[in-house]
């Protein structure tokens, strides 16, 4: 009942905050863009800390979808628009899932170290980036990939050392959970540029 009845209120709202958009001159667009470019490159960034960027970037074309429609000339967001954004995500988190945990689980990794493993890489890759921080920019970026795939490796290697896997066994494992880290960030990462180059050209088309 209380849900319903705020319901006519944000309807309201942005029915407003859309109208205002669309009487406001064409260089409200164009900040729009690149406003929304920027809140694109600060989500892909986020997937270096192992945080679904790609799907922020989903988040940000809709919402802009919602609050600045496209005009009639072209220059904004659709729906069709945002439908390719969420199968470029889908295709991010698909590369990351095959690098990353079907290459430790070919190596014979148990559910817990791939779980530990993934736990590890995020674990890792946020104190990666805090002790990255001296370097700006680019050093919290590389300290994050490189923290997250040492968390990889540590937390399959705990895994399976709880599982009472030999030596040789767990340091092989842990390989495949680092290098299949690696390879899945890679592959999400490109897909977050893709995602970002074709959100970017979809708004200014015009």
């Amino acid at each position: 009942m209380l849900k319903d009845r705020h319901r006519p209120t944000i309807n309201s709202t942005l029915l407003v905050v859309r109208a205002v958009i669309d009487a406001a001159p064409l260089w409200v667009y164009w900040l729009g863009g690149i406003v929304l470019l920027l809140a694109n490159v600060a989500c892909w960034v986020a997937t270096f800390f192992t945080l679904p960027g790609n799907w922020g970037i989903v988040l940000l074309a809709a919402l802009f979808v919602v609050l600045i429609p496209e005009q009639e000339n072209g220059l904004g967001l659709n729906w069709w628009e945002v439908g390719v954004l969420v199968a470029l995500a889908g295709l991010g988190e698909l590369l990351e899932l095959i690098a990353g945990a079907a290459g430790a689980a070919k190596h014979g990794a148990s559910r817990r170290a791939i779980l530990l493993s993934m736990v590890g890489a995020m674990v890792g890759s946020i104190v990666g980036a805090f002790l990255g921080v001296p370097v700006p920019f680019v050093g919290p970026i590389i300290a994050a990939l490189g923290g997250g795939s040492f968390g990889a490796f540590v937390g399959a290697y705990l895994g399976e050392t709880w599982n009472g896997r030999t030596n040789a066994e767990k340091l092989s494992i842990s390989q495949a959970a680092l290098v299949g880290r690696l390879l899945g960030t890679f592959g999400k990462l490109v897909a977050g540029v893709a995602m970002v180059t074709y959100a970017t050209v979809a708004f200014f088309w015009v």
